[in-house]
């Protein structure tokens, strides 16, 4: 029985990630549908009801936890909870229509439901479904005075923990990958999903974790950065929400041929010889040809754009081409994400650059390495200084970016948080001339003995 349970919240998750990935009128959501309702039904057979419930992290049936399922599908679990889903009951009578308009319920944006989840779901005359929190929650269709307000404010999920789950997924699809391994492309693909709406609504949280987690050595660390640079890239761009996705989970696998190539030659602490420098080189078109047996589940993007992110603007890096066609606008933006975040990242074998730095190295490669305007672009989005550093300002007092000034790049709106009796916000864009960064404080460095002043938000 419990294995008929698990396939079948499977199945209804597989529905719920096909609606967000191609909507709710695409023939392959109907499909998904009707799998999802005949492995619901088979389960309904033996039960009068079915009730799933969510306790911490983990899905739960009676007093079975489903413990290996849980950490396959925990962006779907963080993706309910945040909802104020702690807790569904299918009722045996329930129908296709009712199950379909669930799904439709599941993949709505939250800012669009203006009800309670229970609500909302009798609004559109679904009675066979209950849904809510695990506590308070009996299975009547008509929840109690007083619920659907605090069901609307659903169970709030850090940014961190999208972050440290996504960041936990990929790890797998891409170790899957180097192992040649059949993915799941559908989970995947949700998990991006979600970092992305949530990227798109809370971007400062998002790139502020990209600051912080630059000084983790995991090289998954970095790609999901770079992944998340170019979504938000993307997004300041004016790209259509699909186009965001398919840019970042082709960032995300930008390296893959790299890893493939040597995880030891990645470790090593010195510098890499010519060989070994040789061997890196070929890494575009190896992960060209290893995603190439990935174009169904991941698209024909991932290829390009592993393939051409080392062109460079002017055509002179590698691979070298018989031909003279510019780079796709996608491998150009993932380029100036990779360059960008690489050279603010500690590695064995180099220290991090301050901000400022990095700005000026990037702006001397524009034209060369670099698109002219998009590179600009990029500054323009994300500022010299980033979201989450720890700066000097100019009158003595110490500050963490809180965003930026597309329209300034070197005056962000920053938090004062050291002396502790002078802390405020300032935008200063506001006091040119009077108050501005004076340096970056590497937090490895000076900046250490701040980072516990930073408020919670900002961790």
């Amino acid at each position: 029985m419990f294995e008929n349970i698990e396939a079948s919240f499977k199945e209804i998750l597989a529905s719920l990630q096909t609606a967000k990935l191609y909507g709710t009128d695409h023939p392959l959501f109907k499909k998904s549908c009707e799998k999802a309702f005949s492995s619901l039904k088979v389960v309904l057979r033996e039960n009068n009801e079915l009730v799933i419930g969510i306790v911490g992290e983990e899905l739960a049936f009676e007093k079975e936890i489903f413990i290996e399922l849980s950490r396959a599908i925990k962006p779907s679990i963080l993706y309910l909870k945040e909802r104020g889903i702690e807790r569904i009951s299918f009722a045996s009578s329930v129908s296709a229509e009712e199950f379909e308009k669930f799904v439709v319920f599941l993949s709505a944006r939250k800012e669009e439901l203006k009800k309670g989840p229970q609500e909302y779901l009798i609004s559109l005359g679904v009675r066979n479904i209950t849904v809510g929190k695990l506590k308070g929650q009996a299975s009547s269709a008509t929840p109690p005075a007083g619920d659907a307000s605090r069901e609307e404010k659903g169970a709030e999920v850090s940014s961190s923990s999208i972050y440290e789950s996504s960041l936990d997924n990929f790890s797998k699809s891409l170790s899957g990958i180097l192992d040649a391994q059949v993915i799941d492309s559908l989970t995947f693909k949700f998990a991006i999903n979600n970092v992305m709406e949530h990227l798109i609504k809370q971007h400062q949280e998002f790139l502020r974790l990209t600051t912080i987690k630059r000084y983790d050595p995991s090289t998954f660390v970095h790609l999901l950065n770079v992944s998340i640079l170019a979504m938000h890239f993307a997004s300041k761009m004016g790209f259509e929400r699909n186009v965001i996705l398919d840019i970042g989970v082709a960032a995300l696998f930008h390296d893959i041929g790299k890893l493939y190539i040597s995880r030891n030659i990645l470790r090593k602490k010195d510098r890499l010889t010519d060989e070994e420098f040789g061997r890196i080189t070929s890494h575009t078109v190896m992960g060209a040809q290893i995603l190439l047996k990935y174009v169904d589940a991941l698209g024909i993007l991932p290829v390009v754009v592993a393939f051409e992110h080392h062109l460079k603007y002017n055509l002179l890096g590698y691979p070298k081409l018989s031909f003279g066609q510019k780079p796709n606008i996608a491998s150009s933006m993932v380029s100036i994400c990779d360059v960008y975040d690489a050279l603010s990242e500690r590695r064995g074998y180099k220290a991090d650059y301050p901000p400022d730095v990095i700005y000026d190295i990037m702006m001397k490669e524009k034209g060369t390495s670099f698109d002219p305007q998009l590179v600009d672009k990029f500054f323009e989005f994300v500022g010299v200084w980033p979201i989450g550093s720890v700066v000097a300002l100019s009158d003595g007092r110490v500050a963490v970016v809180a965003d930026e000034n597309s329209d300034d790049i070197f005056s962000p709106k920053v938090e004062v948080i050291h002396p502790e009796d002078k802390k405020e916000v300032i935008n200063l864009k506001d006091t040119k001339g009077t108050l501005k960064v004076e340096r970056y404080l590497n937090p490895w460095k000076e900046g250490k003995d701040f980072l516990h002043l930073i408020s919670p938000k900002d961790h």
